[in-house]
């Protein structure tokens, strides 16, 4: 049987490097050599593109060329350089196992758009949206979808630190996990947290916290329609949530477990899966996501934010919760790669 030639891109110039590597280290060891003649494309923090053997360590330094998506769609794939020449590699499918900036943006997907490759994820505009989290909430509070209440601040605006309902959680509007991001009690914390949160985007986000659980929804899209693994329930011991902040991720978080399946009423499980298969499809994402909300004490849900490309290292939410559910990540994987190319066709 003649194997799908996939390209999977990782790494990136952004502040989630790292996770996006342990990402494509976790989908390596479940990929299927028997399906799959796999293409590791890893993308240094500096920017550069090289075709290696695999996302282990050392990948940047090892038996590497430099290589680059072709934007062409006669060449369908990478242009790999040797020699002061270069080589065409036809790919029948990408996986860009990016996270954040130029990863979840819309960035890479516009440039695998124009080379007329299929690729897993969302589209751009899907892409685009949920990584901006003023968009998502004033997309999903149109639709009715509740949302915290939250105030956009740009580079030249000034804030007056006495009209906020604290506490309120400071953000990049554009960034990944949870770099950037602080829990504002009281007036004289806010400056040092704008601070920080413009060292990742100009652009900022002001939310009120929202009393509740921290619940996130898992989301994988078929021909067929949209499945849902096991809900979770960030269980907290202080503070708040902050993922891939820890020194060694992999041994758990210093302040938060995770209750797979989530220990909260049949009800409210319910409610909470068919809630991210609203927000996902208002938002126009399309291959996987996963959705992060609320859970208020009266039931009520409320959009908290929604990754377009989730982690999928050995401690990540979305393939536990897919696991959970009867999918372990080589199922995930194979149902990805035949839905882009069912949906594609």
């Amino acid at each position: 049987m003649t194997r799908l030639k996939l390209g999977i891109i990782f790494g990136g110039t952004g502040e989630e490097h790292p996770v996006s590597v342990k990402s494509a280290r976790e989908v390596a060891k479940h990929l299927d050599p028997g399906k799959y003649e796999p293409f590791w494309i890893g993308i240094t923090t500096d920017g550069e593109w090289k075709l290696c053997d695999g996302p282990g360590e050392g990948w940047e330094t090892g038996n590497t060329r430099p290589a680059a998506l072709s934007p062409d769609r006669g060449v369908h794939g990478l242009l790999v350089m040797e020699q002061g020449s270069y080589e065409t590699v036809r790919l029948d499918m990408v996986f860009p196992v990016l996270h954040g900036k130029l990863g979840e943006d819309g960035a890479i997907q516009g440039l695998l758009e124009l080379a007329g490759i299929p690729y897993v994820g969302c589209g751009i505009q899907g892409s685009a949206v949920c990584m901006d989290k003023s968009l998502a909430y004033t997309v999903a509070a149109n639709a009715g979808i509740a949302t915290p209440r939250f105030w956009i601040v740009t580079e030249d605006d000034k804030v007056d630190p006495g009209s906020l309902p604290y506490p309120v959680f400071v953000k990049p509007t554009r960034s990944g996990s949870s770099f950037g991001v602080s829990k504002v009690t009281g007036a004289d914390e806010l400056p040092a947290a704008l601070e920080d949160a413009r060292q990742y985007d100009a652009k900022v986000l002001i939310e009120e916290a929202v009393a509740g659980d921290e619940i996130g929804c898992a989301v994988l899209e078929e021909p067929s329609g949209l499945v849902v693994g096991e809900v979770d329930r960030v269980d907290l011991t202080h503070g708040f949530f902050r993922i891939h902040q820890e020194d060694s991720p992999e041994t758990g978080s210093e302040n938060a477990t995770f209750i797979v399946p989530a220990d909260i009423p049949d009800a409210s499980r319910t409610l909470v899966q068919e809630t991210a298969k609203t927000i996902y499809r208002t938002l126009g994402c399309t291959g996987l996501a996963r959705v992060d909300v609320f859970l208020t004490a009266d039931g009520q849900v409320v959009l908290n934010e929604v990754n377009t490309m989730p982690g999928m290292t050995s401690y990540s939410r979305y393939p536990r919760m897919m696991n959970a559910a009867g999918l372990p990540l080589a199922d995930v994987i194979d149902r990805l790669v035949s839905a882009t190319l069912r949906m594609r066709r």
